[in-house]
């Protein structure tokens, strides 16, 4: 996976436009930033809903997810592009995504989610 990829991902999400979030380059919805580039270009932040996510995801995959110091207590969590792959990348930009999008703009996806699977029954 690089950049590139990632945000072809990124955009495919509901209102999601490429930006700069701290200076490097990063996707946002609706002008709030939830994954961005990390300086080295290696790496990437990903927010996520809850800290504890962060120790649970680092244990998982170490080969995978990290922290710094900086990001430490904070939810979200440092990925490697190289060891990204799509399924896992899709899932992290929705959880990120989730945590700065609108209230009306998830209950807006997920009815039309569950209108789809309803359709299919």
């Amino acid at each position: 996976m690089n950049w590139r990829q990632l945000c072809e991902l990124g955009l495919e999400l509901p209102e999601v436009v490429e930006g700069t979030w701290y200076g490097t380059p990063g996707l946002k919805v609706r002008t709030k930033g939830f994954v961005r580039l990390k300086e080295d270009g290696d790496s990437v932040v990903f927010l996520l809903g809850d800290v504890d996510d962060q120790e649970l995801l680092i244990a998982e995959k170490p080969e995978l997810y990290f922290i710094t110091d900086h990001y430490r207590g904070h939810p979200s969590v440092l990925a490697r592009l190289s060891r990204l792959r799509v399924p896992q990348c899709r899932l992290r930009l929705e959880e990120a995504w989730r945590q700065k999008a609108s209230p009306a703009l998830l209950r807006q996806v997920d009815a039309a989610r569950a209108d789809r699977r309803r359709r299919r029954r």
